[in-house]
């Protein structure tokens, strides 16, 4: 049942136009847990491919030197995307198609519209949706702060002779391919003990990390770059389960509210207008931190910086690489821990086809 779906994954790149209908598929495509871990592997498969895809154009473009190449390149990934969308929407089916051609003929344009607010009402008043968005949000915020700040922390604050330009690619390249390997490893851990436990370990895991670095404290640069490198493996890791809380969250709306289909894109689109904002929020609040500590000016002049300024900026550079996973991970457990549908990878606990 999944498998007509498998091409989708390859045209997701991130983006809200590919992440909609991927969210929509771990709600319609079946209720069935089983169902969804397999759709959660076949995702992360083909994050991987993508990943390697970066590795070829390099090759192909002999490192974007031959822009000609790299044009080239792009073009047939666009293609065979884009063969991957028309095939999926051509193939795939869900248990709902039916009851959703029936309900627009049935509708006219003032009772839809009166509909969709009556149902985006009773989707913000979901106690468990609004869990989950303070949490995503939080987890939002963190991918952005390592993804954006991860190379500017480590030349900063880990000596050259530490750490080589190779051992720094190698450090990289694990935050890109280590989390999807995770996932992968973990799917009898997901089948067991479920989403919900896995997640919340993650965020234990990321705040006790931080107390331990803070204590350590920045001289030991080899505990460092592990803890830059765990942490952006398993924050990445844990956020490519959040389809599982997101699709039991609109099967239970489903559930409560009766309705003929599930609401599968107006959930996940009203839980991306609350966490977009987290992606621009994460860099706009460390650079302010940063530049009260003079980051701007020592960074127009590296070679004149005074070396109190500097040590100064790098003690700032730490503990923000310290306290916020630390404060952000105890944010989250506060806001996640309340989540009430916990056992949806037990089969009694789901609300089974009829």
């Amino acid at each position: 049942m999944v498998l007509p779906y498998i091409p989708l994954l390859f045209f997701l790149p991130g983006s809200l136009g590919g992440r909609t209908p991927l969210c929509a598929l771990f709600a319609e495509i079946s209720n069935h847990h089983q169902s969804r871990l397999r759709l959660v592997k076949y995702s992360q498969v083909a994050s991987l491919i993508g990943s390697s895809s970066i590795l070829f154009c390099g090759v192909l473009s002999k490192n974007m030197e031959d822009f000609a190449s790299f044009q080239a390149f792009t073009v047939v990934i666009a293609i065979l995307s884009c063969g991957c969308m028309l095939y999926t929407g051509f193939h795939c089916d869900s248990r709902f198609d039916n009851k959703l051609i029936e309900d627009q003929g049935s509708n006219n344009l003032s009772i839809s519209f009166r509909l969709m607010k009556s149902q985006i009402w009773q989707i913000l008043t979901n106690r468990d949706f609004q869990r989950f968005v303070l949490m995503n949000f939080c987890q939002v915020f963190m991918l952005a702060f390592f993804n954006n700040f991860t190379l500017i922390f480590t030349e900063h604050l880990i000596p050259p002779n530490v750490l080589p330009t190779m051992a720094k690619s190698i450090m990289y390249g694990a935050g890109f391919i280590c989390p999807q390997l995770l996932v992968l490893s973990c799917q009898s851990l997901l089948r067991n003990v479920g989403y919900y436990r896995i997640i919340l370990i993650t965020f234990y895991v990321e705040a006790g990390m931080g107390v331990i670095m803070l204590a350590l404290g920045p001289q030991q640069y080899n505990i460092l770059v592990l803890f830059l490198t765990v942490n952006m493996i398993i924050i990445q890791a844990a956020f490519s389960l959040f389809g599982l809380p997101l699709a039991d969250i609109i099967d239970s709306d489903l559930h409560n509210y009766e309705r003929s289909c599930p609401l599968s894109s107006m959930v996940f689109g009203t839980n991306a207008l609350f966490t977009k904002p987290a992606q621009s929020l994460a860099p706009m609040m460390v650079l302010t931190i940063l530049n009260q500590f003079g980051y701007e000016q020592l960074k127009e002049a590296v070679k004149e910086s005074n070396k109190s300024d500097l040590e100064n900026l790098h003690k700032a550079m730490f503990y923000l690489v310290c306290l916020v996973p630390l404060i952000v991970a105890v944010l989250q457990i506060f806001f996640f821990k309340p989540f009430s549908i916990r056992e949806s990878h037990t089969v009694d606990s789901k609300y089974l086809d009829s």
